[in-house]
């Protein structure tokens, strides 16, 4: 494994069926103050909500709502719940739903006593906080972004037509996450399948990096062949608690920081994917999907008309993530074999395969790659011209 890392992460995780009883315990380590913070109200329908605030009133906490996160927080909406963090003294802030609610709980616990502008300062100049964090906790009810294990927080600024992630330091990551597979299952299939390429995504990126011989690339290609095969259970019965388990723990690991030791990675599906979430609010994973064998194909080609360096890992990722057999085929021809099979599995889980579905059209081209951060990777570095091509080729 090339270069030196530290890895730490303080996140404790609490998982399985039985998993909410531990809330409890849990929440005398901390202030009376809680703000619950969740999304369009699907908890409330669920169960969920009511669950979780019989808790917190047995325990004497004092319970401030937050409700109403969208799937691509807002920088409004930000604002407006640092502000309720900051009046409240809210000691710590529960989040309940997917990555989005999780990540804009992460923003706002940066955010309540930033004593500058939060978006620019975290967002735009990518600073660390200097400013006192308040906690914060998850509960999970849809599985994708990883953000239930991680300092991710992303944030979208429709005014500038920018949707930007910032990696936040140990003092973002979750104190304590639940993981109940359970609460997963009311996920509508769309945003379930979403979220189980999202998934996928953090793996390949993490994965099609660096040219060594690296212990991380082994674990990323059982986490992949452990999703292949539970998400195509789960997309026939959304309810196998096996498939959904399987799911949930791999989407965990895939992004809580461990697979990217020793790795440079290559986050361009994601940068081009949220520019795209920028300019038309579409769901995550499926601007990843949009956008994924398009650039793929377009990084293989690079590849082979450049010294065939980086040839190795697609070669890789074909026969050991697919089971495709190395007989009779060139090295193009295997790593192309092996995204047809990604785009063979993206099929059958019913993911988007094109941008244009998500309301990408041609005259939108220039402002998308215009809002996609570009920046080098170990295969190949993009332009705006090969940002164009791509989101063309994704139509």
């Amino acid at each position: 494994m090339l270069g030196n890392f530290k890895f730490s992460n303080p996140t404790k995780l609490y998982f399985g069926k039985d998993s909410l009883n531990f809330l409890k315990d849990e929440l005398k380590n901390y202030g009376k103050t809680v703000m619950l913070s969740y999304g369009g109200g699907s908890i409330k329908r669920n169960g969920i909500y009511d669950s979780v605030v019989n808790i917190l009133k047995s325990e004497g906490k004092t319970i401030i709502e937050d409700g109403g996160v969208m799937s691509n927080p807002t920088v409004e909406k930000m604002y407006e719940g640092a502000a309720k963090v900051r009046d409240n003294n809210v000691d710590l802030i529960l989040a309940v739903g997917g990555g989005s609610t999780i990540d804009y709980a992460k923003g706002i616990a940066a955010s309540a006593y930033c004593e500058t502008d939060p978006w620019k300062t975290y967002y735009l100049e990518q600073k660390s906080p200097v400013c006192k964090i308040v906690p914060v906790a998850s509960i999970l009810t849809m599985v994708g972004t990883g953000s239930e294990m991680n300092g991710g927080s992303v944030i979208t600024n429709h005014k500038e037509n920018l949707k930007i992630g910032k990696v936040f330091d140990d003092r973002l990551m979750p104190r304590f996450t639940i993981l109940n597979p359970e609460f997963t299952y009311t996920v509508p299939t769309y945003q379930m399948v979403a979220g189980f390429f999202d998934i996928m995504s953090h793996l390949m990126e993490q994965y099609f990096s660096n040219f060594d011989d690296n212990t991380t690339d082994y674990l990323a290609e059982g986490l992949m062949r452990s999703l292949i095969h539970s998400s195509l259970i789960a997309v026939k019965d959304p309810k196998d608690y096996e498939a959904r388990s399987n799911i949930m723990w791999t989407a965990t690991w895939a992004l809580n920081t461990m697979l990217k030791m020793g790795k440079h990675g290559d986050w361009m599906v994601h940068m081009i994917g949220q520019a795209i979430g920028a300019h038309t609010d579409a769901t995550h994973g499926m601007t990843l999907a949009a956008v994924s064998i398009p650039y793929y194909k377009y990084i293989l080609d690079g590849i082979c008309n450049n010294g065939n360096k980086g040839i190795e890992k697609f070669k890789r990722f074909a026969v050991n993530v697919w089971n495709v057999r190395e007989e009779g085929k060139d090295d193009r021809q295997l790593a192309l074999e092996g995204i047809n099979c990604l785009e063979k599995w993206m099929k059958e889980i019913g993911v988007v395969m094109k941008a244009s579905e998500l309301g990408v059209k041609e005259d939108m081209l220039e402002a998308i790659a215009d809002s996609t951060i570009t920046y080098p990777t170990d295969y190949r570095t993009l332009n705006h011209n090969d940002v164009v091509e791509i989101l063309r080729q994704s139509l």
